[in-house]
C-alpha cells in the first residue's frame, strides 16, 4: 500500500524527495518538461515516485508557471484521410515537446468555430493550431488579447497576421499543369477544393496560370468544395458534357478517388486512357493498386515540423506572429495519368 503524507492523504513531492534523498526542488525538476536534470537523478526520483503512487498535479504547476503546457489543435472534418494523418503527427511532435494535447472539431460556420475557440480559453491553453478552419478577425483579435498564439496548418488567412505553414500549392499546382502538357493533354479541366480556402484557390489559380504560360487555356472547371460527392456530380457533368475533357487536376486525394470511382465504376471509363484524373495530398489510399493515383505530395512529416518549431517559438520567447512558411513538395506519378513521352 503507498504511504500516505499527514493531514490530507495524498502523497507530495515532499514525499518523494524523502524517498529520493533529494531535494523537492529536485522532484519538481524532474517532472518539468525540459527542465535539466541527470539521468541517475530522474531514475531515482521515479522510482521513488512509482513505489508511493505519486503523481504530479499538473493543474497546479500551471498555476504557479502561467503555463498549462497543452495545445488545441482545431479541426473542421476528418473525413479526408490527409489530416487524420497530419494530427496524428502533430500530436506526436508535441507530446515529444512535453505538451498535451486537447483535440476539438469545428464546422466552418462562425458559431462553431466561436464556441470551440471559447472553450479553448478556458482551458487556458498555450497555443492553437488550426486546420482545415477559417478564423474570423474578431477571434483572431480575442486570442492575441488573450497571448495566445494561433498557427494556421494547411490554410493561410490573407491579412490575419496570423502564421501559416503550408505546403507550397502553386508551385504544386503549376507542376501538375506541366506534366499534363507535356503528356499532350488538349483539353484539361479541373475539379478544385473549395474556393473559400486559401488552399482550394491557390490551387486552381496557379493551375490555371501555367497552363496560360505555355499557351493553353482551361477546358473546363468546377469547384468541387473539398467534398466527395460534389466532386463526384462534377466529375460526371464534365463527362457528359458536349467535349468532355481528356484531363482532370483535382483539388485533393480525397476529392480525386471519388472522381476515379465515378468515371470508372458508374460512367464505365477507362482511367487514364479515356480521362486522366491527378490529385494533391498524396494520402495513403492513393498508393493502393486500386486506385494507383498521380498526385502531388504534401510534405506532412516536414509541414509538422514548421508547425511544432514555429508555435513553440511563438509561446515560449513570445516572438511576433506572420510567420509564414511554405514548402515544396513532389509530384508522384503512378498510374492514373499518361506520361510524358520518355
Amino acid at each position: 500500500m503507498s504511504e500516505r503524507a499527514p493531514g490530507n492523504g495524498k502523497i507530495t513531492s515532499i514525499d518523494v524527495a524523502q524517498r529520493a534523498g533529494v531535494s523537492q526542488s529536485a522532484v519538481s525538476r524532474v517532472f518539468t518538461p525540459g527542465a535539466s536534470v541527470s539521468k541517475k537523478m530522474a531514475e531515482r526520483v521515479r522510482q521513488a515516485a512509482d513505489e508511493l503512487g505519486y503523481r504530479p498535479n499538473v493543474l497546479a504547476r500551471s498555476l504557479i508557471t502561467g503555463r498549462s503546457r497543452i495545445i488545441g489543435l482545431v479541426v473542421a472534418y476528418l473525413d479526408n484521410p490527409f489530416y487524420p494523418d497530419a494530427l496524428e503527427k502533430l500530436s506526436a511532435a508535441l507530446q515529444a515537446k512535453g505538451y498535451h494535447i486537447l483535440i476539438f472539431m469545428a464546422g466552418n460556420s462562425d458559431d462553431d468555430v466561436d464556441e470551440v475557440i471559447q472553450d479553448l480559453m478556458d482551458y487556458q491553453v498555450d497555443g492553437i493550431i488550426t486546420a482545415s478552419i477559417n478564423l474570423s478577425g474578431e477571434l483572431t483579435d480575442r486570442c492575441r488579447a488573450a497571448g495566445i498564439p494561433v498557427l494556421l496548418f494547411n490554410r493561410g488567412i490573407e491579412g490575419s497576421g496570423l502564421s501559416a505553414v503550408t505546403s507550397a500549392n502553386r508551385i504544386g499546382a503549376s507542376m501538375v499543369a506541366d506534366m499534363l502538357l507535356d503528356a499532350g493533354h488538349e483539353r484539361i479541366a479541373t475539379i478544385s477544393g473549395w474556393l473559400g480556402a486559401s488552399t482550394g484557390l491557390d490551387r486552381r489559380d496557379a493551375f490555371v496560370a501555367a497552363l496560360e504560360a505555355r499557351g493553353a487555356t482551361l477546358h473546363a472547371e468546377a469547384d468541387g468544395m473539398f467534398k466527395r460527392d460534389v466532386a463526384a456530380q462534377a466529375a460526371r457533368d464534365l463527362m457528359e458534357s458536349a467535349t468532355p475533357p481528356d484531363a482532370i487536376f483535382v483539388g485533393n486525394d480525397h476529392m480525386a478517388l471519388a472522381v476515379m470511382d465515378t468515371l470508372r465504376f458508374d460512367m464505365g471509363l477507362d482511367v487514364p486512357g479515356d480521362v486522366s484524373v491527378i490529385g494533391y495530398d498524396d494520402v495513403p489510399m492513393a498508393a493502393w493498386p486500386a486506385y494507383n493515383l498521380t498526385t502531388l505530395r504534401q510534405p506532412v512529416n516536414r509541414m509538422v515540423d514548421a508547425t511544432v518549431d514555429t508555435l513553440l517559438d511563438e509561446i515560449e520567447t513570445g516572438r511576433a506572429p506572420g510567420t509564414r512558411v511554405e514548402i515544396e513538395g513532389e509530384l508522384i506519378l503512378r498510374g492514373s495519368a499518361r506520361l510524358p513521352k520518355g
